[in-house]
């Protein structure tokens, strides 16, 4: 190949429940995604435009069918997405990459399991979920705190303009800040989301949730993601909030998640995590990556 020759990918562009995706073909194509060349994609103004890119690549885990890696648009990679898992399986699905189902992928921090149903909804086992602040790299030192249920609430100090709120702390592979709010339509989420991602105690950064709890088995849900800003939903941010919820006190399992851009089904036992939802193809294209990152 000359080297002035286009480096062409193909792409598919994917969202579940509104949360949306770039998915590459790591498997039949050679893909190095760098941090510029995965905000160049995500830029809704001069790329094609998502919240995180996708991608399939081999497995290094003996155990696992394919690697899933994500990217949010601010080019970083991160641990874990579930909106992007159910689309990662559908992916696979209709690519023909393979016919198994369920399948096994390798995550940054370990193995998930996923189904697609014959109704087209996709399940996720979504891994091990846990609550230690040292599992979210937050720094609770001097921190008031109260006993909530099971959970323990930490008062997150923010700037004055903002007034500090209480948080549940859930890591599933991911780090999630979650806040019980009397409403998510007039929750200023674009003032609290940012202060408490990038609060110094969260050395890594966190994921804000904001959940209403409309009854045993019914929230409404926001979240700013980290690196992405708010999105129309997060698969890991509905898990979050939902076993937030029920160590609370306050929910049962299932529980209904209704985002802004569609609804989750959330069951927990305390120890086994699952997710289902819309995992829905949007369009297929190509781009040459290096004409976006010059």
């Amino acid at each position: 190949m000359l080297d002035n020759a286009p480096m062409i990918w193909n792409f598919t562009k994917m969202h579940g429940a509104g949360n949306d995706f770039v998915v590459l073909d790591g498997v039949r194509q050679s893909i190095d995604l760098t941090p510029a060349r995965a905000r160049a994609l995500a830029d809704r103004h001069r790329g094609i435009g998502a919240d995180q890119i996708l991608l399939v690549e081999q497995p290094l885990h003996p155990d696992a069918d394919f690697r899933y890696r994500i990217f949010n648009a601010d080019g970083g990679e991160v641990e874990h997405c579930g909106n992007g898992a159910r689309c990662f399986v559908r992916f696979v699905h209709e690519q023909g990459l393979s016919r198994r189902n369920p399948l096994r992928a390798e995550i940054a921090t370990g193995l998930i399991v996923l189904r697609e149903a014959d109704d087209g909804q996709v399940g996720v086992e979504m891994g091990r979920t846990t609550f230690a602040p040292q599992d979210l790299a937050f720094d609770p030192s001097g921190l008031e705190t109260r006993d909530c249920g099971q959970d323990i609430l930490y008062r997150l100090d923010l700037p004055p303009e903002t007034g500090d709120v209480w948080c549940s702390l859930v890591a599933i592979s991911n780090p999630h800040a979650v806040v019980q709010v009397d409403d998510v339509d007039t929750c200023p989420v674009a003032r609290l989301g940012p202060a408490i991602e990038s609060h110094p105690r969260f050395a890594q950064r966190v994921n804000a949730g904001f959940m209403q709890v409309i009854d045993r088995g019914h929230i409404r849900l926001r979240v700013y993601e980290r690196g992405a800003g708010e999105t129309l939903a997060c698969g890991t941010g509905a898990c979050a909030a939902v076993v937030a919820g029920i160590r609370r006190g306050l929910l049962d399992s299932p529980t209904q998640v209704d985002t802004r851009g569609g609804t989750l089904q959330i069951e927990w036992d305390g120890q086994i995590l699952r997710m289902q939802g819309p995992a829905l193809t949007v369009f297929h294209g190509q781009i040459d990556i290096d004409a976006f990152t010059d």
